[in-house]
């Protein structure tokens, strides 16, 4: 079993909206979905954009206020309940987490990532280890492969093994993967 986001060539998803769900599209399918102006209805193509903000670190006290019991989650903006949604990996599957409107905007809301966050196909994914936590914008469905890895994987009370280093390797592969955004001014792309 691989240990980290994969693309795949074969295929694209789409989040069928309405059910929060996600769908398998073959490549052609997938670009009517894809293209501009095809942001409403019911299904949105996923994209397969990764992002950093090397510059916006969350500190201890950040994540504290965010209270998730685990060091992982992924933070999405739902586009029918016009709401933002806080889920992390558990033994369960996907478990969502109550998050005040009034938190999310003093930790993660005004920065440059979650202003570029298309709402019900990409997600802020949040990694606490080792004392620092990092940020990145990514594919929906990668953090759902990761919450069904975390479910396949787990073993007792922390996890396992197994899980910890599946989990260290996934975070490594976002880490190669991930850009960082270019600095925008009132539209205008900076270099």
């Amino acid at each position: 079993m691989g240990g980290g986001p994969a693309p795949h060539p074969a295929h694209r998803h789409l989040v069928e909206t309405e059910k929060r769900a996600l769908v398998c599209a073959c490549t052609a399918c997938s670009l009517l979905f894809d293209r501009p102006g095809a942001t409403t209805g019911r299904y949105r193509a996923v994209p397969n954009r990764y992002l950093t903000d090397p510059d916006r670190p969350l500190d201890d006290g950040a994540w504290e206020l965010l209270q998730i019991p685990v060091g992982v989650a992924f933070f999405f903006c739902n586009a029918a309940l016009d709401r933002l949604v806080a889920l992390y990996p558990s033994p369960a599957g996907a478990t969502e987490s109550e998050l005040d409107p009034q938190t999310w905007q003093s930790v993660l809301g005004a920065s440059r990532l979650a202003a570029l966050l298309e709402p019900d196909v990409e997600a802020l994914l949040l990694h606490r280890a080792e004392g620092r936590t990092t940020c990145h914008l990514v594919p929906i469905d990668v953090c759902y492969e990761l919450v069904g890895r975390m479910r396949l994987l787990w073993q007792g009370f922390d996890g396992g093994a197994e899980a910890r280093a599946a989990l260290r390797t996934f975070f490594e592969q976002v880490e190669r993967r991930a850009k960082v955004p270019a600095k925008t001014t009132e539209g205008v792309r900076l270099p």
